[in-house]
């Protein structure tokens, strides 16, 4: 039975992004740093010595972990740096499938054709369904995708949109009760379009009698489907295998068992993803799953691949033939990609379907990607207490010195003290992590769509930052909640 419409749809807020401060709003990595370049201060000063020398280290301290430099402070971007040093001089931001030559190896059995971080992953066909999983034996997860489609949100009236809304609530709390899940990942895509169910539609429901009229029908849809678009939802959903040791021991243990218990987690997602009117398909085969990722490594693929249902469909050959990185672009075959993460939701209150310009807007390929993360309840309440206690001391110690406590650091304690109530109504909590990627022919193309991505975004009421020297990592985040 259908829940009654009120007509009225509700406005959200979302919290602001915690900064893991512990005094003065200065964190742990800004703290070490201004004590490192005290500490010559202190010893010239003990010892008798001139401070000539100490104090420009402490001046130089002070700026690193101080001054902001492209929405970061300066010490912030030491890792980040050398992260990208180490890699170029590894020869890591450069990949090339081995396929001739003496340099040529066979893969090992059962592993993706995929470049840097997702090389180890492995795949795992279900024995029961045929479903293809993908095993992360570092982070020990096991992956389910299945593809969903669902009617025009914005084009319902207002109280349809909050029922599904309270819907989707659901499926999050459905996801996170067990225990078990590491991630859910929600992927929008826009790809370039085929025609190709265009075509099927006419060649089924069309009359090709020869005349004008169906010759110029025929003809419109010749042209129009190649230059249209379309757009594709999957959800992956993660097993943590370390969390439901015990329960994968009881279903047969190791990849099988994990696959049994995955499998038993889709069932349980698929209903409730129909109890929220959204249309789940049949987890991917091996084939459907190599053109998801192809299509991802490189979009103008996705119209070939779609009138063409024989080819592509090989999982070990469904990685890149090359891949190089820079700071701020990753090229993969003949595509250019630009990631950009969704660095603060709206903050002031804004209604379901706030994402609209930029998931609506045409002549853009893109990649939209949420990834959901349960909290355990028992950590969850750990680090908001831990939270809570930063901020309510840190506004003790600023009282002391007689500053005040500004409006956001009571927004950000606002947020702690009602993610803390929800803990202990039975709510789960959960991270959401939102990373947008933006693929392009050329590299100049690339940036004229990134501007309209970022200018939508802000339409959306969201701020985005480009993730610079970490662009390899990203990317393969946004297909694969890795």
């Amino acid at each position: 039975m259908s829940t009654p419409s009120t007509g009225r749809l509700g406005a959200v807020t979302f919290s602001r992004l915690s900064k893991r401060a512990l005094i003065l709003g200065l964190t742990a990595t800004q703290l070490v740093t201004i004590g490192l370049g005290t500490l010559p201060l202190v010893i010239a000063l003990y010892s008798g010595t001139g401070t000539l020398f100490a104090i420009p280290v402490l001046v130089l301290a002070a700026a690193v972990a101080l001054v902001p430099l492209g929405g970061r402070h300066v010490i912030d971007w030491v890792p980040i740096a050398a992260s990208w040093a180490w890699r170029t001089t590894t020869g890591q931001l450069h990949y090339r499938a081995r396929l001739t030559g003496r340099a040529a190896r066979p893969r090992p059995a059962g592993t993706l054709a995929l470049p840097g971080d997702t090389a180890a992953l492995r795949q795992f066909t279900d024995p029961v369904t045929g479903a293809v999983l993908v095993h992360d034996p570092h982070a020990n997860t096991l992956t389910a995708f299945l593809p969903v489609t669902h009617p025009a949100f914005v084009l319902l009236d207002p109280g349809e949109q909050q029922r599904r809304v309270n819907a989707w609530g659901r499926v999050l709390a459905t996801v996170s009760r067990s225990g078990h899940i590491a991630a859910l990942q929600v992927t929008e895509r826009t790809l370039p379009g085929s025609g190709a169910s265009l075509v099927d539609w006419w060649r089924t429901h069309g009359i090709d009698d020869g005349s004008f009229a169906s010759r110029t029908y025929a003809d419109l849809i010749d042209r129009a489907g190649p230059a249209g678009e379309q757009h594709a939802t999957t959800i992956a959903l993660s097993l943590d295998m370390n969390a439901a040791a015990r329960t994968v021991r009881a279903a047969g243990g190791g990849l099988r068992g994990a696959a049994a218990l995955l499998r038993q987690e889709v069932e349980t997602l698929t209903i409730a993803l129909r109890a929220a009117d959204l249309t789940p398909g049949e987890p991917y085969d091996a084939g459907r799953l190599a053109v998801h990722l192809r299509t991802a490594y490189d979009p103008a693929l996705g119209p070939a691949l779609d009138r063409h249902p024989t080819l592509g469909r090989e999982l070990a050959a469904a990685g890149p033939i090359a891949v190089t990185e820079t700071w701020g672009n990753l090229r993969a075959d003949g595509a250019h990609h630009c990631v950009l993460w969704i660095s603060q939701w709206p903050q002031a209150q804004t209604y379901p379907g706030f994402l609209a310009p930029l998931l609506l807007s045409s002549g853009v390929q893109r990649t939209v990607s949420l990834t959901y993360r349960p909290v355990r309840a028992d950590v969850a309440m750990r680090e908001l207490r831990r939270r809570r206690t930063g901020h309510l001391s840190d506004a003790a110690q600023r009282a002391r010195m007689g500053q005040t406590t500004d409006a956001t650091d009571r927004a950000e304690l606002s947020d702690v003290l009602q993610q803390e109530a929800d803990l202990a109504s039975g709510h789960s909590l959960l991270t959401a992590t939102g990373l947008i990627t933006i693929s392009a022919p050329d590299a100049g193309h690339l940036e004229h769509d990134v501007a309209a991505v970022e200018q939508a975004a802000i339409q959306a009421s969201v701020e985005t930052r480009r993730l610079w020297g970490q662009q390899a990592q990203a990317f393969a985040r946004s297909i694969l909640p890795t």
